[in-house]
């Protein structure tokens, strides 16, 4: 199969899908691939690393002529044009929060498969979960930046000295992003609250940190009262394929302290804090709502690309191989790939998309047939 790898051109995006030694792995199991020309120099893979892989380097077209494209985020307005019936294309697509791109790979014949939404029989996002790590980690070290005086922060340093406090840490979410998130705040020194609405989750969490954390199962009313205690809170919700809950209202946002930070990791899925109306950018990344900072950019990993792109590629490169060596009949043997697909045959199959627009998702097994 020839496969493509275009260069991500959505605003701050360094990362890059495939690693030389992806390439080269993909290349030795007879398959072609298209490299665009400096796509993974931001992630610090020249051209020349590309081609002693086996890779061919192309332009942007070439790329996306291939059987089947594999990027990093989800196409941007200028690469609808490349849509086409039969395409194969494998990405982070977060569709649920992007009507236009829904309907263009439905209506353009797209069979695109999102990495979000890959599943395992337990239930868990093998390739979510590297970039969920990832910014969990980076959503700490943003955050304690942004609590600066001179960001617009309250000045505090979230790890405190001996004689003062450190600063509070509210983490709402116990899936991957809000773990690691809780783990380098703890590590930090600052105190920290994690909320989640599973009191097993919360058990385990408990055991893993050993006391190092609050753990509380999430109600209006207790959230309420802790923000206004807090110093950096970071929403970590995820439904796979839906859309986030808005779980902080306008409300608690409005009396939580002035110079505090919000940071909505939710926001390539809707975000999960009402007063986070749009996402923002690496170059521009946090706006203030009645005095609070709030930090929305939603391709945190792409802070640290390197780290991420070899990171995603080992997440990645088997399930690329399966459909590389069978296209979407993979689907049929292998169900954690059924649960990837987001739009075939015209028509959108994944439920949380599809009920995020009030929409019915198509049967995937009468189109598979």
């Amino acid at each position: 199969m020839h496969i493509g790898v275009p260069k991500e051109r959505k605003r701050g995006e360094n990362r890059v899908a495939l690693t030389p030694a992806g390439v080269h792995a993909l290349v030795q199991a007879g398959h072609a691939v298209t490299v665009e020309e400096e796509a993974g120099l931001l992630s610090g893979f020249s051209d020349a690393e590309y081609s002693r892989a086996g890779g061919r380097i192309g332009d942007w077209e070439e790329c996306w002529r291939a059987d089947l494209v594999v990027k990093v985020k989800e196409p941007d307005d200028s690469e609808l044009a490349f849509l086409r019936e039969g395409l194969l294309l494998f990405s982070y697509l977060h569709l649920a929060a992007n009507r236009r791109l829904t309907e263009a790979l439905a209506s353009r014949g797209v069979t695109s498969l999102a990495y979000e939404t890959l599943q395992l029989s337990d239930g868990s996002l093998p390739l979510l979960i590297p970039m969920s790590e990832v910014a969990g980690r980076v959503a700490v070290q943003a955050g304690a930046h942004f609590l600066e005086s001179a960001q617009g922060g309250s000045g505090i340093l979230l790890g405190g000295v001996p004689g003062v406090r450190p600063g509070r840490v509210v983490v709402i979410g116990g899936g991957t992003v809000g773990t690691q998130a809780a783990r380098i705040a703890a590590g930090m020194g600052a105190e920290v609250l994690l909320f989640d609405q599973s009191p097993v989750r919360l058990r385990l969490l408990d055991d893993l940190f050993g006391g190092r954390i609050r753990t509380a199962v999430v109600t209006p009313y207790y959230l309420e009262e802790e923000l206004q205690r807090a110093d950096l809170v970071i929403g970590a919700v995820l439904v796979p394929g839906a859309l986030a809950p808005k779980i902080v209202s306008r409300r608690m946002v409005q009396q939580m302290r002035r110079g505090s930070v919000v940071m909505d990791i939710s926001i390539d899925q809707g975000g999960c804090i009402e007063t986070v109306t749009h996402a923002t950018t690496h170059d521009d990344p946090v706006f203030s709502v009645d005095g609070i900072l709030h930090y929305a950019v939603a391709n945190i990993p792409a802070a640290v690309p390197r780290t991420s792109t070899f990171a995603l590629t080992n997440a990645t490169l088997p399930w690329i191989r399966i459909l590389a060596a069978e296209g979407i009949a993979a689907a049929k043997t292998h169900p954690e790939l059924r649960s990837a697909i987001n739009t075939l045959g015209g028509k959108v199959t994944c439920p949380g998309v599809a009920e995020a627009f009030g929409w019915q998702a198509a049967d995937l097994d009468k189109i598979l047939r």
